[in-house]
């Protein structure tokens, strides 16, 4: 089936810095619009997560959305990876990034259960430190998810990995959305990083390299693709 072509979410390094951080806090947290953790708390996830990895060890990190064709930090190896016991779905309410607070678009997420093809991204030791503050600005925002350690099935053999999931008691936590609903969501919602039906065509056209030609992204992408308003 032929696909439109990939669509440039826009994300750069610079926008994940503690300055930028700064200015949405300040234009957005005391709205309620979103709620975002100050720094030294995620610092202290990062940094207690972390204290796991043994030094000198290059770091896995599992990617099952935009993470896997736009990570915004240092990578030396990305490699096709298989996470049993999570799957994807768009399951996290936004209403900044691709979405707005009056009409909210829907976001991936890690939920437990069933299994979940993605992408493996190695950074390496000394890098650590410094593209994992990038990760953590980019992923633990809003405490919408939660870093855990995961085992994966790499082709080279399994490997350990952190990766991102859906924390269940957030405020913009969707659970299992109405197929309708997801659907147009998905189809209708934007904002400053663009349309939420770009993420998910973007996503499918990673899942197609995966050779995943047929699944659950893919029934809902041909949804969104022919939603008339």
């Amino acid at each position: 089936m032929s696909r439109r072509p990939f669509v440039d979410d826009g994300l750069k390094r610079e926008d994940f810095t503690e300055d930028r951080i700064a200015e949405l806090f300040k234009e957005y947290h005391a709205t309620g619009v979103l709620q975002i953790l100050d720094a030294d708390t995620r610092e202290a996830s990062r940094r207690g997560l972390l204290a796991d990895h043994p030094p000198g060890e290059d770091l896995w990190v599992f990617g099952y959305g935009s993470l896997m064709w736009n990570p915004a930090c240092h990578t030396c190896d990305l490699a096709p990876a298989l996470l049993y016991g999570y799957h994807r779905q768009f399951c996290l309410w936004t209403p900044l990034g691709r979405g707005t607070p009056n009409n909210p678009g829907l976001m991936l997420a890690l939920e437990p259960g069933g299994s979940c093809r993605g992408m493996a991204i190695r950074i390496t030791a000394d890098l650590i430190d410094s593209e994992t503050e990038i990760l953590w600005r980019r992923e633990m925002l809003s405490g919408a998810y939660q870093a855990r350690w995961v085992t994966l099935k790499l082709p080279q053999g399994r490997t350990r990995a952190i990766t991102f999931v859906i924390n269940r008691d957030h405020e913009r936590y969707a659970g299992r959305v109405p197929l309708e609903d997801s659907v147009r969501a998905i189809a209708t919602a934007a904002g400053p990083l663009g349309r939420c039906r770009d993420y998910l065509h973007n996503l499918v056209l990673h899942l197609d390299d995966l050779g995943i030609a047929d699944g659950p992204m893919h029934r809902l992408h041909d949804l969104v693709e022919s939603y008339e308003s």
